[in-house]
């Protein structure tokens, strides 16, 4: 009688298509086809039903004996996220996300961005998904209030901020909605009618939900912002992938930090002899040679920027498929916070990877050496190429592994690492564009000290000249982002903001490079002469994301 027991692979790609089922949101975001039509039950119920089915899946996998080295990654990288989701969803943290960047709010409204509109069936999709967004920020309401009943609100500065972006989105701001904008042109004369009411329903909705954070949620929200260590400590190991040294990395932050600006300082010297870093950026930003006038020509630069990034690494440095050579750069809709992200391809790749710049609504100049290691972060060799690797790699990894398995300390160390190498790859060779690179690199250490700083409410150490002694509050968090980067200072309050409402992910980026550098040394000290650096990449980049436990013993044991 043949056996009923599932192998790990079997597991881990059904909870995959489970899952998508349960969650159309996730299920465009990942590019799986078939839930373009419908949106995910946020209410108490749907994310229990999540959970319930990751609690079937954990126990399913644990249960599995692995048949080979694959398998038992695949099953440590599977128990370890499938496993911290739970404890989020335990400790009711699920249901109770509202921040500016990353909560349902935010996913109800980028899902459309995803979704394809070239053919009268891809707007059938979007006209069947529109009249759905009011019942999806219904469940969203719900879970907030049941949340708030057992006490667990988000801090006021959030609820606030995205009551703001709603208010954009629903068109309540100088322009119109955006799902008025979103079906404005679409070239459909009998979907037309269905696709405008849609769009008034979603707008009149969002317009309704900013109403509902003020009046409602607002005046239960804490005023305090920091989450305390003991919250702190799980969203860290969700977004790191290992137990955190919390007063090591601070400390480490630090250090860190000092580093760069002295590196800094030395290139500041060059582009005008005895200035700042900030005085520098003075002269740069008035440089004709990097500035660029005009939205669409900022597109077009980068995509010129990641198209030639891709051509000339090509081969050479990396070795990258032809599926991955689809890359486009799109400026984001107005509404969310200010920077640059990356939303992955779709597994068939007919969707393909993209950078999308998210810009303050009245600029309309922009200077490009702040940029260039941006693009390179979240296009090529960044994001793109470790994400859509992962992707690409259906004969080695489980759906799971390529699909749903990006851990921040993974994904942005080694986007910061890629910014880096292309320094030693010759790529900024101009000091205007390394000194962005280095404000970039010393704006996410600064990220490791603010973060942990604010939501641990730690002492300022000695040596440090700024506040010594006193405890970090997000006003000295801003005043810290401002004085000692030179990060556009619109930028910086998005930041400050960011952080406070996704604590621990921010250390993630300087955290995860760490660990990307420190193994790429020791695999260099192991293989002495015979150390490939192209082989060491293609190898670590197709074994798709890991936290950086799996990920420490995965890369030494590359040979």
């Amino acid at each position: 009688m043949a056996s009923t027991e599932q192998s790990v692979p079997e597991i881990c790609d059904r909870y995959v298509d489970d899952y998508v089922a349960v969650d159309p949101v996730a299920a465009t975001m990942l590019g799986v086809a078939g839930y373009d039509d419908q949106l995910t039950d946020y209410s108490p119920a749907g994310h229990e039903a999540r959970a319930e089915l990751a609690r079937r899946a954990l126990a399913a996998v644990t249960a599995a004996e692995p048949a080979n080295a694959g398998e038992r990654v695949a099953k440590a990288v599977f128990s370890e996220r499938i496993g911290l989701e739970l404890e989020i969803h335990d400790a009711g943290l699920d249901a109770a996300s509202l921040n500016v960047i990353e909560s349902p709010v935010q996913g109800l409204r980028m899902v459309f961005d995803l979704m394809p509109t070239d053919t009268p069936d891809d707007w059938a999709n979007v006209a069947a998904r529109l009249p759905k967004v009011p019942e999806a920020l219904a469940g969203v309401r719900a879970s907030l209030l049941a949340s708030a009943d057992k006490g667990q609100v988000s801090a006021l500065r959030q609820v606030s901020k995205v009551a703001e972006q709603c208010e954009t989105w629903a068109g309540l701001k100088d322009g119109p909605g955006f799902f008025a904008s979103l079906v404005a042109d679409a070239d459909v004369d009998a979907l037309k009618s269905e696709l405008a009411s849609g769009a008034r329903a979603a707008d009149e909705a969002f317009a309704e939900f900013a109403g509902f954070l003020r009046a409602e949620l607002a005046p239960r929200a804490p005023v305090k912002d920091a989450v305390g260590e003991d919250t702190y400590r799980l969203w860290s190991r969700y977004f790191i992938g290992a137990e955190l040294d919390l007063r090591e990395a601070y400390e480490w932050g630090w250090h860190e930090f000092s580093r760069l600006e002295t590196e800094m300082r030395a290139v500041a010297n060059r582009i005008k002899p005895g200035s700042t870093p900030a005085e520098a950026a003075a002269v740069l930003d008035a440089d004709p040679r990097y500035r660029i006038q005009g939205r669409p020509q900022f597109e077009a630069w980068m995509q010129q920027l990641s198209d030639d990034a891709l051509k000339s690494l090509r081969g050479k440095h990396f070795d990258i498929p032809d599926r991955l050579m689809a890359l486009e750069c799109k400026i984001a809709p107005p509404g969310g916070g200010v920077g640059a992200y990356y939303t992955g391809p779709s597994e068939d790749f007919s969707r393909p990877g993209r950078t999308w710049w998210s810009l303050p609504a009245d600029r309309n100049e922009f200077t490009t050496w702040r940029e260039v290691s941006t693009v390179y972060h979240e296009g090529v060799p960044g994001h793109h190429l470790q994400i859509a690797t992962a992707v690409n790699q259906a004969e080695t990894l489980t759906k799971y592994q390529r699909l749903m398995t990006f851990i921040s300390a993974h994904g942005e160390g080694w986007a910061l690492y890629a910014e880096r190498l292309m320094e030693e790859l010759g790529y900024l060779s101009d000091d205007g564009n390394l000194l962005g690179m280095l404000s970039e690199q010393l704006f996410r250490a600064a990220r490791v000290v603010v973060d942990l700083g604010m939501h641990l409410e730690l002492e300022i150490p000695a040596g440090t000249g700024f506040h010594e002694g006193s405890r970090w509050t997000p006003d000295l968090g801003l005043e810290f982002m401002l004085t000692r980067t030179i990060t556009d200072h619109a930028h910086i309050h998005d930041e400050i903001d960011r952080y406070l409402g996704w604590p621990g992910q921010a250390p993630s980026y300087k955290l995860g490079e760490r660990l990307w550098l420190a193994a790429r040394d020791d695999a260099r000290a192991r293989q002495g002469s015979a150390f490939d650096i192209k082989q060491f990449h293609t190898k670590a980049l197709k074994m798709g994301g890991m936290g950086l436990d799996t990920l420490r013993e995965q890369l030494a044991q590359l040979d």
